[in-house]
């Protein structure tokens, strides 16, 4: 269902699609943002109604732009009015410990690598805002990393699509297959891989998050 909302606005705005769903996941909405981009670039190596040096341009814009648009609420806001309103968006205080935890531990890293972790995409540009990370290093990890996201799935998604259009038959169907036993294992090792995460910022920072 989710996936075929996400084609048919796909089908209706294009790159705005792209960049719209990345930005607002980016801000910190839960949207199906790195959906939106792979769906888009498989499109794209399949039917070529999308180009995808377009379909990455899009994703690398919302990424930067929601990016930037969440570290100054979580710079303006701070961490009182995330605990208050975060859990509305999905930043319950658990994760907004995680974040505190990784930035505490790692700082720049959590910008560059967390857009690749579905945890973190939603809350490492506010936690960086929140947590008083430097402006000029939050523009360099997030740039470098919202490029090197978007065009890894972006072109990754675009050569399975065109594989797919390509082979047909038992094989084609069987290449799909493995396709989404990879993504759904992959799901399912973040699940628990974030888990993780919250149960060691728990453990390093017990108590009401201040």
């Amino acid at each position: 269902m989710v996936g075929e909302a996400i084609s048919a606005f796909l089908a209706s705005h294009g790159y705005l699609a792209v960049a719209l769903l990345v930005g607002l996941e980016s801000i910190g909405i839960p949207l199906p943002g790195e959906t939106a981009l792979i769906a888009a670039s498989v499109l794209a190596g399949a039917s070529g109604k999308l180009d995808i040096g377009w379909v990455i341009a899009s994703a690398v814009a919302g990424a930067v732009i929601g990016d930037t648009i969440g570290y100054w609420v979580g710079r303006t806001a701070g961490i009182p009015l995330l605990k208050r309103y975060g859990a509305r968006v999905g930043l319950t205080e658990p994760r907004l410990k995680v974040g505190r935890y990784l930035f505490m531990r790692h700082g720049g890293k959590v910008v560059f690598f967390g857009r690749f972790v579905s945890l973190l995409r939603t809350l490492a540009a506010v936690m960086a805002g929140a947590n008083r990370m430097p402006w000029p290093e939050f523009v360099l990890f997030n740039a470098t990393g919202g490029i090197l996201w978007a065009c890894i799935y972006g072109f990754g998604a675009y050569y399975a699509g065109q594989a797919i259009d390509r082979i047909s038959g038992p094989v084609g169907w069987a290449l799909f297959a493995i396709g989404v036993l990879a993504i759904v294992g992959a799901g399912l090792f973040l699940r628990k891989h974030e888990q993780s995460l919250i149960d060691a910022a728990e453990k390093a920072l017990p108590g009401p998050l201040e």
